[in-house]
């Protein structure tokens, strides 16, 4: 059997844009990846316009919440293989040891859920970072592994986390890459 990977996103509040980082790497890794998210000072509750999106390429939301990464630091928790950040803040803060010392890099977002205006706006300000998301969780999940070492692997995702986002390329468009469910 091939090797799982374990991917833990992580944000301040765990509301946004971990969230929706967990649902792609779980999408569209389609089994070669395990992803969990969390945050430093989780807000408790996941932001609806998050679960909108995730539920539009058919991702089940309905376990979803907002939870502390403390809950993965622990002896019992599941042993990441890398660990992301995806807010400037998270990125700044000490982070917990993590068990097995994973590979961390930082991708940072804006965060959509600063965005004020109509629901509208909200919601375009979340499909954006959702797409955004979407081509750096891509570039992530189509790097051969198993064929690079871990100098390379480490590169790599640094790299991506450096990808411009402004603008979305083309080629991160959402019809194009596959989701589960339209």
């Amino acid at each position: 059997m091939d090797k799982v990977y374990n991917v833990l996103v992580l944000c301040t509040g765990n509301s946004a844009r971990s969230i929706m980082g967990e649902g792609l790497i779980n999408t569209l890794g389609k089994g070669r990846f395990k992803a969990y998210s969390a945050g430093s000072h989780p807000g408790g509750v996941v932001n609806p316009y998050a679960i909108e999106q995730l539920k539009s390429i058919g991702y089940p939301t309905d376990t979803l919440r907002s939870k502390s990464w403390d809950e993965f630091a622990t002896p019992d928790a599941p042993q990441m293989d890398f660990v992301f950040t995806v807010c400037d803040k998270a990125a700044g803060e000490t982070c917990p040891i993590w068990p097995g010392h994973p590979m961390t890099a930082h991708w940072g977002f804006e965060d959509p859920a600063a965005v004020e205006g109509s629901d509208e706006e909200k919601r375009r300000a979340f499909q954006t970072i959702f797409r955004q998301i979407m081509c750096r969780v891509r570039a992530f999940i189509s790097l051969p592994l198993e064929r690079l070492d871990a100098a390379a692997i480490k590169r790599e995702i640094v790299d991506i986390g450096k990808t411009q986002v402004m603008p979305l390329p083309e080629s991160c468009a959402k019809d194009d890459l596959d989701p589960v469910v339209q």
